[in-house]
């Protein structure tokens, strides 16, 4: 892959996927109170208006 040239942009795509996979299983607090199914999108609406 063209993007994953350094370890550190290895890296960077494996912390993002292991955050989307705790997010989207509920190990977070963060949008635990919906689906699973919509959890993801509940959390980034969440983050959106803590920044």
């Amino acid at each position: 892959m063209r993007s994953l040239r350094t370890d550190k942009t290895a890296g960077v795509i494996i912390i993002g996927h292991a955050f989307m996979q705790n997010l989207r299983r509920g190990h977070y607090e963060i949008a635990t109170d919906t689906t699973p199914a919509r959890r993801v999108a509940a959390a980034f609406a969440e983050l959106a208006k803590a920044i």
